[in-house]
């Protein structure tokens, strides 16, 4: 199976693609403001980088729930110098977590290679044909409604069943925009239109998603249903962020989105090794 991303191709089964996080925004859940100059921003990026991240996701644009809509230019002054310093200095991919055309449009330019869009349930096709043309990678993530009101309620009968089908009902529609199977990687969404037993029966049954013979990519690190689940506060998250990485890997994804980099790399990669120890019915008397 392969991704591509532009000038990048990452051929799988290897070793899980980690996606560090670097929101240039005063209001993300995780850490609002905390990056939110370009020069900050910068940094972090780089430090990402240093500790083993594969791929950089920059989002100038919360999608917390009830976050209101950035207006267009101002997502561009914030994300735009930050991938045009990032594009000559990074050997990694840079990813764009926009859901606006425009955005994804000048950051292509600027020197991305993949579009996060948290609004793959649009109903215009402008971002589709976008990454038709541009062969960028493309992470079809499934939500309901929109950030601002994805939390109001949210109502699924089987909600394992219901995302598989709308990724089949989209990558038909990504298809017919001229989007290649191999630019998709697959995001369940967890958080996004979500209850806690919605996140967790999609954790609990990742393995259903790798019918579609794509990159399955997890966005779970601090999210708030851990809070729910294990008590613990947005900085206490750490080892509940860990634990759905590893079940994740276990579970068959092939990309983590991030903000704990280093530690995740350790996580994932031991559970990968014993993963593939597994497949493969490998045998170590000892471990070196």
């Amino acid at each position: 199976m392969l991704l591509r991303a532009r000038q990048f191709e990452y051929a799988f089964p290897r070793p899980p693609l980690l996606m560090g996080v670097v929101n240039v925004t005063p209001d993300s859940f995780s850490d609002g403001g905390e990056f939110f100059s370009t020069e900050k921003a910068v940094a972090r990026a780089l430090e990402l980088a240093a500790e083993g991240a594969d791929i950089i996701d920059i989002g100038g644009e919360s999608s917390r729930p009830g976050a209101k809509p950035v207006p267009e230019a101002e997502e561009l002054r914030r994300v735009i110098p930050v991938i045009e310093q990032l594009a000559g200095r990074l050997a990694i991919a840079i990813s764009i977590d926009t859901m606006k055309p425009a955005v994804a449009l000048a950051a292509m330019r600027a020197g991305a290679s993949i579009i996060n869009d948290v609004a793959a349930n649009r109903d215009d096709d402008e971002m589709w044909r976008l990454a038709a043309q541009s062969g960028a990678g493309y992470v079809l993530t499934h939500m309901l409604g929109s950030p601002e009101n994805m939390q109001n309620n949210p109502v699924y009968k089987d909600v394992v069943a219901e995302v598989n089908e709308f990724f089949g009902e989209r990558l038909n529609r990504l298809a017919a925009c001229g989007v290649k199977a191999g630019q998709v990687a697959l995001d369940v969404g967890i958080g996004f239109g979500k209850r806690l037993e919605d996140n967790l029966q999609l954790l609990a049954h990742l393995r259903a998603f790798t019918k579609w013979d794509r990159p399955l990519l997890l966005g779970a690190s601090r999210k708030s249903f851990m809070g729910k689940m294990c008590g613990a506060s947005l900085k206490e998250r750490l080892p509940a962020s860990l634990a759905c990485a590893c079940w994740a890997v276990e579970q068959g994804a092939q990309i983590i989105r991030t903000h704990d980099v280093a530690a995740t790399r350790q996580a994932v990669g031991l559970t990968g090794s014993l993963v593939e120890r597994q497949t493969n019915g490998l045998h170590s008397t000892h471990l070196e």
